[in-house]
C-alpha cells in the first residue's frame, strides 16, 4: 500500500467518522425525544415554545431522517444544511442564556449548550459544503451492466 493510498484510506476514516458521530447525536436524541415526548412537550412550553406537538413532532422527523442520512450518507448536503438550521433555531428558542441573569448555574449551562451547539452547527455546515465522502451513498459507484 503506498503512502499515497494510506493517506486517502485516513481521510476518509476521518470524515466518515466525523459524519457518523454528528449523525449519532441527532439520532440519540431524536429516538429519546420519541420515549419522552411528555416530558420533552412540558420542557418546550416552559422555555417559551408555542405549537408544541407540531413542532416537537417536526423535530422529532428531522433528527432520526436527517441523522439516518447523514450516518448513510445519502443526500448528506441537504440532511446536513437542514440539521444546521434545525440546531441555529433550538439554540435560539432554547438556549437563550443571554436572557438569564449572569453568574447564575443555569446561565451557565445554557451558555455552554448554546456555544456546544454552535460547534454542532459549525460540522454540520462543513459537512454540507463538503459533501459526504467517498464512503457514503451519494458517492456509491453505479453498477456496470
Amino acid at each position: 500500500m503506498s503512502d499515497s493510498s494510506l493517506k486517502d484510506n485516513f481521510d476518509n476514516l476521518l470524515a466518515t467518522s466525523g459524519r457518523a458521530l454528528l449523525a449519532l447525536y441527532f439520532l440519540v436524541f431524536g429516538v429519546q425525544k420519541i420515549f419522552s415526548f411528555e416530558s420533552m412537550s412540558t420542557f418546550m412550553s416552559t422555555s417559551g415554545m408555542f405549537m408544541v406537538p407540531f413542532f416537537l413532532v417536526l423535530t422529532i422527523i428531522v433528527q432520526v431522517g436527517g441523522g439516518a442520512a447523514l450516518l448513510l450518507g445519502y443526500r448528506t448536503k441537504f440532511a446536513a444544511f437542514i440539521l444546521a438550521g434545525l440546531t441555529l433555531v433550538i439554540s435560539l428558542v432554547i438556549h437563550d442564556f443571554w436572557t438569564m441573569p449572569a453568574g447564575e448555574l443555569q446561565t451557565g449551562h445554557e451558555t455552554q449548550n448554546f456555544v456546544k451547539n454552535m460547534g454542532i452547527m459549525a460540522g454540520l455546515l462543513a459537512v454540507a459544503g463538503l459533501g459526504a465522502g467517498p464512503w457514503s451513498l451519494d458517492n456509491r459507484k453505479s453498477a456496470s451492466v
